[in-house]
């Protein structure tokens, strides 16, 4: 429920700040007071886009406010949860638009930064509005199917049927990647098993490209590395003057001073520990200089593979390791494409298998259509005799294909395979005709309004905002239809624009926009009835301009019949 409403500097209006009840809420005006400015500022609150353009001339910035007492539901909460929004169960929900000239166009929800998109999905649990568009969505079949669901409460029926729609789309969509054109398909198996076979005999061994550059490196190298190793080895070992030897006298003078000087004989390990390493870097030397291979032809051979992995590179990936990585994933495509007759017949049997879960959940939802069609149009027919319709006739057609034949599947939607369409009739003797054919604007205004409130579901706390959908009427039928806002606003809120006096009589609440024009400028006010103004507003709605006594005696019975 819509509690209290706030506008700054949209269009012709400076400052608005409206407290709406529960029950019936009217907005009344002469014609091109601004009562449109209101819905359409409602509308922004619901997601609604809003343009820079509603600023007030001369403003460089507008708001847009609303509070709304909600009870939340688990959907509810669970759409604030996923947006990171905090929810106060015991708290009214704040909604808040900026709109600057700058662009800087801000949306907030309890304060929170919020996106388009979720103020979109909130706004259907806080205002409906109603209005001309709605009526021409009436005359769209293919919204009739979810007005029947509605009223025939099949929610979990139609999840069913949904879940299993997608999941037979899915075996249906890897079955039409199977069977794709055969050429294709032959095409991509040459193509791998060249690639698995070029990469196989290559042999590669992961980082084997950097074990052969450095073996080329001593190959390339190895009248350098020679003299080097045996450079190393005789100044290490092979002489009288090499380090071990040198190292080997001193050691036996440091032992003579052991005998003198106890400090010395720290020395015994480390010395023993040099010689050690020494010996074993002179070995080392020594037999990598025996391990050199001078051959020409191996330097050949190196540069050859090399050659040849650098080529495996610039097709298959920047090393031996993506070379061999494409290798794997090459054979895993291989193997499915060669096993795909097995996985067709395999997907072939499942899509049968999908087709009959998915045509037992719509064929159960069909039944409970076909069940709630005839309730539909009884308690429709009903309610249209209480807005001068008494006559009308209201049909709820389904048509549906018989699901044994294959043919039917572009029948098949997340819906269903049902094709639900209303049919009306306004005059006795007429047969009844697709609604889209027959309604006129006035009877497509009752019609809506019939069907929302048949459709009405108890405990719903969001407002309804009826725009003007009692154009084409007037007297009895006027009354009759204010009868059923009435009614609807015993379950929620209403919040209704009319021109009509009938229905502005019926008021829980009534409030009047006003066009003020002071010099050059322009401005619109809104304002809540006392008694006796609503008087003198229901007799100016009957007699226009110049306010009778017979048209305020008319008001005051009205206001006493609706009493």
């Amino acid at each position: 429920m819509l509690t209290l409403f706030k506008i700054k500097n949209i269009a012709l209006i400076d400052r608005l700040e409206l407290e709406f009840g529960s029950g019936l809420n009217l907005l009344t005006g002469e014609t091109g007071s601004g009562k449109s400015i209101i819905v359409d500022s409602l509308g922004a609150l619901t997601g609604d886009r809003v343009s820079s353009d509603l600023i007030k001339q001369g403003e460089s910035a507008a708001q847009i406010e609303g509070s709304f007492k909600v009870e939340p539901n688990a959907t509810l909460i669970a759409i604030f949860e996923e947006a990171g929004v905090d929810l106060d169960p015991d708290s009214e929900i704040i909604v808040r638009r900026d709109i600057s000239l700058a662009g800087k166009n801000r949306i907030f929800v309890n304060d929170q930064s919020v996106t388009q998109n979720f103020l979109k999905r909130l706004g259907e649990y806080l205002v409906e509005i109603h209005g001309q568009g709605e009526q021409a969505a009436l005359y769209r079949v293919e919204t009739h199917i979810g007005m029947l669901d509605e009223f025939a409460d099949v929610k979990e029926s139609a999840r069913s049927v949904e879940a299993a729609f997608f999941e037979l789309a899915a075996v249906k969509a890897e079955l039409a990647n199977l069977e794709k054109d055969e050429s294709e398909k032959l095409q991509l198996l040459d193509i791998l098993r060249y690639q698995v076979d070029e990469i196989k005999r290559a042999g590669l061994r992961p980082g084997e490209d950097a074990e052969l550059e450095e073996e080329k490196r001593r190959v390339g190298n190895a009248e350098k590395l020679s003299n080097l190793s045996d450079e190393a080895y005789a100044l290490l070992y092979d002489n009288d003057q090499s380090t071990v030897s040198t190292l080997e006298k001193a050691a036996r003078k440091i032992a003579e001073l052991g005998e003198y000087d106890a400090s010395f004989r720290e020395f015994d390990d480390g010395l023993r520990s040099a010689q050690a390493v020494i010996e074993e870097l002179a070995i080392a030397a020594r037999d990598f200089r025996r391990g050199l291979d001078f051959s020409p032809e191996r330097l050949n051979e190196i540069e050859d593979r090399l050659a040849e992995i650098s080529r495996l590179k610039r097709k298959y990936g920047e090393s031996t390791e993506a070379i061999l990585s494409h290798l794997a994933e090459s054979e895993r495509r291989l193997a499915n494409i060669e096993t795909a007759e097995l996985r067709e017949k395999e997907l072939k049997k499942e899509l049968a298998d999908k087709r009959l879960a998915y045509v037992a959940a719509a064929e159960k939802l069909h039944q409970k259509r076909i069940e709630a069609a005839r309730a539909f149009e009884t308690a429709v027919e009903a309610n249209l005799k209480g807005v001068a319709l008494e006559r009308a006739k209201f049909e709820v057609r389904i048509d549906s294909p018989d699901p044994d034949v294959p043919e039917s599947d572009g029948r098949f939607t997340s819906k269903g395979f049902d094709t639900v369409e209303f049919y009306f009739s306004a005059n006795p003797g007429e047969p009844a005709k697709p609604l889209s054919k027959v309604a006129s604007g006035g009877e497509a205004s009752r019609l809506m309004l019939i069907l929302k409130t048949t459709l009405r579901s108890g405990g719903i706390e969001k407002a309804a905002v009826f725009d003007e959908i009692d154009v084409g009427i007037g007297g009895r039928v006027a009354e009759a239809v204010g009868r059923k806002l009435k009614e609807l606003s015993g379950a929620q809120q209403v919040l209704c624009v009319t021109h009509q006096p009938q229905i502005a009589s019926l008021a829980d609440r009534h409030f009047v926009v006003e066009k003020d024009i002071a010099g050059s400028s322009t401005s619109v006010t809104v304002r809540e009835l006392d008694a006796g103004e609503r008087l003198e507003e229901i007799a100016r709605m009957l007699a226009g301009e110049q306010i009778t006594d017979a048209a305020r005696e008319n008001a005051r019975a009205m206001l006493g019949k609706a009493n």
